[in-house]
Parts: structure tokens; C-alpha cells; sequence
């Protein structure tokens, strides 16, 4: 008999370690939720859209200090440097940023303005970059589709991650026909919060860095979407890094955090099922 009590003696023991790890494993997470604290209840959504890239490695030294997660939406602007800011020369940067967890998604890879409508399905569409840069043109409503989708695939190509189904149309400028264009080929508009629009593309001369910062310390609140650039051609006193990092500092001090697009009550939803 005694095989069998000693059978039964071990299984008994295993039962027991086995019951002692998990509660050893629950106390210990209690422990660390508990340590966390609670979750921000200030959350805001910086993103910013691309532009020449002269500022784009600071931005991201910045963005990595203090650990600020963001959205990039991009198109293939002229850049200071390289064959554009979605070109070859700019791909090693585009996938230390995925790596570093941030999201990406499509500005429209010509940066095609929307003018106006023609009908319900045509649009005046005038690029700023590309080869018919500074046109002015007809876009069907798959052409416009063709474009959002070629800057997403352009990322997804240099990043290894999937962009998210989100657009930011240049300038933010739209008609309800676009936007309906756009949401039948699988893209939801994303545009700025009136607090969030941090003024880097504004004239130096009339809007400082010092009255941009201190402009959006006051007026930014939770929920906002906040949108800058990856560098503006006509801003003589870049806004970046100079108000970046101040403005992250200062906007932490004030009880926000930061959170991706992906987080927001409006897209998360509709983003849950993106890697």
C-alpha cells in the first residue's frame, strides 16, 4: 500500500505548489497594477504629418527620451535631404520608428490637395509633390483611393507593420463626398483638435516658439488631437525641437499623457484588429 500512498502524497504536493504559484503569481501582479497607480485619465494624440525631414531626427530623440508614443501620417514631400521624406533615403529612419512601436498611416503620397468638388465621385485635386507637382487636376474618386493606398503600402513597406486604416488629407482640407470616397476604399479621416493645432507651420515673425508653447500649455485639453511636422520649409525659427520638448514636459506636469491613435474612443473600435 505503500507505493500508492506515496503516489497520492506527491500528487497532493504538486496540487499544492501548483495552487501556491498562482496565488504567489496574483499577489505579485496586484502588487505591480498597485505600484502602476491608475491609468491616465488625461489622455491626448500627438501625430504629426511629414514635411522636409530636417528636423525629423531630433524629433525622434525627443519622442524616445521621454517615451511618447505617436501616429505619423505620411506623404513623399521634398525633403532637405534624400529622394523624399517616403524615398529610400528616409526608409532606415521610417523603420527605427516602427520599431520604437509608433503607428503610421496615409497623407496621400503626392500630398494632393483637395480643391473642390466636381460631383459626387470627381474632385479638383492639385499635388505639392510628385510628378505633377503643382498641378491642377481631375481625380476620380479611385485615383484619390489609388494615392491614399500607395503611401500606406510605402510604409508598410520600409516599416514591416501594418499602417492603419486612417488618412490625413493635406491641410486637413475635405468635402463630405471625399471623405465618403475615401471610407468606401477602407480610409477614415483623422483631422486636429482647434488646440491641437501647434502652429509649427505659422509665420516666426508673428507667431513665436515662445508664444506657440506657451498658446498650447493654456488651451490644450484632455481628448485632443495635437498635429506638428516633420519640419516646415517656411518657418525661419524652427518649432522644432525647440517647443517639442517643453511642450511634452509641460503638458505631463499638467496630469496628460500620451496615447496613439489607435487608443482614441472614436478609431479604437474600428482599429482593434490592426497589429
Amino acid at each position: 500500500m505503500r507505493p500508492a500512498n506515496d503516489t497520492l502524497n506527491k500528487l497532493l504536493a504538486q496540487v499544492f505548489l501548483g495552487t501556491f504559484s498562482l496565488l504567489a503569481l496574483s499577489f505579485s501582479s496586484a502588487a505591480e497594477t498597485q505600484k502602476s497607480g491608475p491609468q491616465c485619465q488625461k489622455p491626448i494624440y500627438l501625430t504629426f504629418d511629414t514635411g522636409h525631414m530636417g528636423v525629423a531626427p531630433l524629433i525622434a530623440d525627443v519622442l524616445r527620451k521621454h517615451q511618447v508614443p505617436v501616429t505619423f501620417f505620411g506623404a513623399n514631400e521634398k525633403t532637405k535631404e534624400g529622394d523624399g521624406s517616403l524615398g529610400e533615403y528616409w526608409s532606415a529612419w521610417w523603420k527605427e520608428r516602427a520599431a520604437e512601436g509608433h503607428d503610421f498611416a496615409s497623407h496621400t503620397f503626392d500630398h494632393a490637395y483637395w480643391r473642390a468638388d466636381m460631383d459626387a465621385n470627381k474632385f479638383k485635386i492639385r499635388p505639392s509633390a510628385g510628378d505633377q507637382k503643382d498641378q491642377n487636376l481631375t481625380w476620380g474618386a479611385e485615383d484619390y483611393c489609388a494615392n491614399l493606398k500607395k503611401a500606406a503600402q510605402r510604409l508598410e513597406a520600409m516599416t514591416g507593420r501594418a499602417s492603419l486604416p486612417l488618412f490625413r488629407a493635406p491641410g486637413g482640407k475635405t468635402s463630405p463626398a471625399l471623405l465618403k470616397a475615401a471610407s468606401q476604399c477602407g480610409f477614415t479621416h483623422v483631422g486636429w483638435s482647434p488646440a491641437g493645432f501647434l502652429g509649427d507651420e505659422l509665420s516666426s515673425q508673428t507667431y513665436s516658439n515662445a508664444k506657440l508653447l506657451q498658446t498650447s500649455l493654456q488651451t490644450i485639453k484632455t481628448g485632443d488631437i495635437l498635429m506638428a511636422h516633420l519640419g516646415i520649409w517656411s518657418r525661419q525659427d524652427p518649432w522644432a525641437p525647440v517647443v517639442l520638448e517643453p511642450l511634452i514636459v509641460g503638458l505631463k506636469e499638467k496630469g496628460f499623457c500620451f496615447a496613439k491613435l489607435r487608443q482614441h474612443p472614436q478609431y479604437s473600435k474600428l482599429l482593434f484588429k490592426v497589429p
